[in-house]
């Protein structure tokens, strides 16, 4: 908020009085910082010095709640000749505990003479008062009101890479407990593969923003640990705090779960997951075939692998078509390769009938979603 200077008068104006009170917020949580500002071009007595008001027993200036006030309580003028006088106090709450921990995290307390110096207890709910007695019977006052705010907690994205960070915000007024100070808090962060998960903090990102910051980092063949959290690609992961210090109508003593979720991709491209070879014709003893009968059995050998260093499950099909297109034979099977491991994959065909057919192979994730893993494999063969 920016004021231009005003020109002193030799003496108030008592009958006109002008004195207006600004506070840098409409509502405040009940550990703020509160800065106030007297507009008092009347009281700019000396326009060599910089002038106070408030901190005498004729034209007092008093801040208070329903029960704690500071007064008299000194503002100093921004300099010399503006009239413009500032000053500070910090709200100090109530006896409460905030992020549930059993200990009490405020230290309620009411004193100071200004214009910075000032602390004052405050409840969830209170109004503050600031009140300037500009001349005998004449008090300029502005209320304000203080309250409790509703949390939030959020992944900075929808969707994270596995093998990237993840940076996790929580925006809570209430939990700058320290507006002179950065504070932290403790957040849960759990995946659908780590149920139980990691307690990380979250830093304050300025002594008085109530915006806390936490980064995690993710594995998929190591355990949770530190800010590390075991995340496989296709887990939602889950980010959480328990509020404690909620507006109406909640009471006092109620508490909510704040979570927030996101999903973990593979950086590895989805066709790039698994290695599907190309497949193989040979007897039931595993010898190669150069020719084909009807009414022979053949065996159809495939190899895949697990390109990733996490399990993944498959299917693994595998279609015949004949030379009109139509499907003569569907199979697959089902499993889940570690990270790195090599499969061969053999399923059996009786050709019925001599003709041109087409052999493909398949690689999904599963029969619900088939989504591909590789790119598919053909073959074709003449049965005589």
């Amino acid at each position: 908020m920016f004021f231009q200077p005003i020109y002193a008068e030799q003496i108030p104006v008592y009958d006109e009085p002008y004195s207006p009170i600004f506070t840098d917020k409409s509502v405040y949580s009940w550990t703020d910082k509160v800065k106030i500002t007297i507009l008092a071009p009347s009281w700019n007595s000396d326009k060599d010095l910089i002038d106070s008001i408030g901190d005498d027993e004729y034209n007092p200036i008093k801040i208070s709640t329903g029960k704690n006030s500071l007064e008299p309580y000194r503002f100093t003028e921004t300099g010399t000749n503006t009239g413009i006088f500032t000053a500070e106090i910090t709200l100090t709450g109530f006896p409460h505990d905030a992020d549930g921990d059993g200990d009490i995290d405020t230290i309620p307390r009411t004193f100071g003479n200004g214009p910075t110096s000032g602390f004052l207890e405050v409840d969830r709910d209170s109004g503050l008062t600031i009140s300037f007695e500009f001349a005998d019977g004449v008090v300029l006052t502005e209320s304000i009101s203080t309250s409790w705010n509703m949390g939030d907690i959020q992944f900075t994205e929808d969707n994270f890479l596995s093998d990237k960070s993840a940076l996790i915000r929580v925006i809570d007024p209430d939990l700058n407990l320290n507006p002179e100070a950065l504070d932290q808090i403790l957040i849960t962060i759990t995946s659908d593969s780590d149920a139980a998960g990691i307690e990380v903090p979250a830093i304050e990102t300025t002594e008085s923003s109530g915006l806390f910051i936490a980064t995690i980092f993710f594995s998929q063949n190591l355990p949770s640990n530190g800010n590390r959290l075991l995340a496989l690609p296709g887990d939602e992961i889950y980010a959480k705090y328990d509020d404690h210090t909620l507006p109406k109508p909640y009471s006092i003593s109620d508490n909510v779960e704040i979570i927030s979720s996101a999903k973990i991709t593979s950086s590895i491209p989805s066709l790039k997951k698994i290695t599907n070879s190309q497949i193989t014709l040979t007897d039931s003893s595993g010898n190669l075939l150069d020719s084909f009968q009807e009414n022979n059995m053949i065996q159809i050998v495939g190899s895949i692998k697990n390109e990733q260093i996490f399990d993944q499950k498959f299917i693994y099909l595998v279609q015949i078509k004949d030379n009109y297109n139509s499907v003569v034979s569907l199979s697959w099977m089902s499993g889940e390769l570690s990270g790195g491991q090599n499969l061969d994959i053999s399923q059996s065909w009786v050709p019925e009938n001599a003709g041109t057919f087409s052999i493909e192979s398949f690689v999904w994730n599963s029969l619900e979603e088939q989504i591909a893993l590789s790119q598919p494999k053909s073959y074709s063969v003449i049965i005589d």
